[in-house]
């Protein structure tokens, strides 16, 4: 098998004789989901406890997940690389909140078919899952879900609130993410922008209009954005920048969690189920005044 250190070696040489050539061979990669990771020891339980099922978007297998019957649901969603079973630490608390936690295997991940998830395969698999499973009062979501999450939201997803954790704000970022990741030569990233373009044709402007910030304005509902300051995959900047998009936004930046630990924080989840908590207390007030 091929290292990242080896893949990471010829890629750079070729882009020194030609960036086209080098970017071409690295988009593949780009958009691939890579292995599968299995579900953690610590997430186990959890996962085994869900009522678990398939949904068939567009002639791919869907994994979905519930735990809990409760009237109020919770979408959960996890990002790039990982698995449904990596946000099953809000489920608990959710459960004691009364209301259920759904949550799916994004396309190339966990049990669910293909070996790709743009931005748009997220959103196609958010509509089939409401379809089925909602509606959501809120949507929780992990790195490049959080991104996932705002789209589908400004695509006519409804939600009463968002919590995003660790998330990409600028859809321009996720070539540089992957550079950075793999330690590819800067010129691989300009060439791998252009074939993005290509490849989302004949969507257009995606740069901008993929990016969690777009349309802010017209997106009302209570936020709750969480980064760590020392997030090495999604610079601190990106939710600082996503937080101040937002009027209605709360800002949490925390420490020494990184991108993935993060998720499973007891603080940030403590957080996250007090904000939708809090939230669910405003609109229940809000409704016997009106009653």
């Amino acid at each position: 098998m091929t290292s990242l250190e080896e893949i990471r070696r010829h890629l750079n040489d070729v882009a020194r004789e030609s960036p086209e050539k080098a970017g071409a061979l690295a988009f593949p990669m780009l958009l691939n989901t890579g292995p599968r990771l299995p579900v953690r020891p610590a997430e186990q339980p959890l996962h085994d406890r869900a009522t678990a099922g398939t949904l068939d978007v567009d002639g791919r297998k869907l994994a979905v997940y519930r735990w809990g019957d409760g009237e109020r649901r919770v979408l959960l969603m996890h990002g790039f690389e990982g698995r449904a079973s990596n946000m099953t630490g809000f489920v608990p608390g959710l459960e004691k909140l009364g209301m259920s936690a759904v949550a799916f295997d994004f396309f190339g991940h966990g049990e669910s078919e293909g070996d790709r998830a743009t931005i748009l395969d997220v959103q196609d698999a958010v509509r089939a899952v409401e379809a089925e499973h909602g509606p959501f009062d809120t949507i929780v979501a992990h790195s490049f879900g959080g991104l996932c999450a705002y789209q589908a939201v400004r695509g006519g997803v409804r939600t009463d609130r968002l919590v995003t954790i660790a998330s990409v704000c600028d859809f321009g970022h996720l070539p540089k993410i992957f550079c950075n990741r793999l330690g590819l030569d800067p010129s691989i990233e300009d060439v791998l922008r252009r074939l993005s373009e290509e490849y989302f044709h004949p969507e257009t402007e995606i740069w901008e209009r993929f990016s969690a910030g777009h349309r802010a304005a017209e997106l009302t509902l209570p936020l709750l954005v969480v980064h760590d300051e020392n997030d090495k995959e999604v610079p601190v900047e990106q939710g600082r920048k996503l937080s101040a998009a937002y009027s209605r936004a709360r800002y949490i930046e925390t420490q020494g969690l990184g991108h993935r630990r993060i998720v499973a924080d007891p603080g940030v989840i403590s957080a996250t189920l007090e904000f939708i908590s809090a939230q669910v207390r405003t609109d229940s007030r809000k409704q016997e005044s009106r009653g």
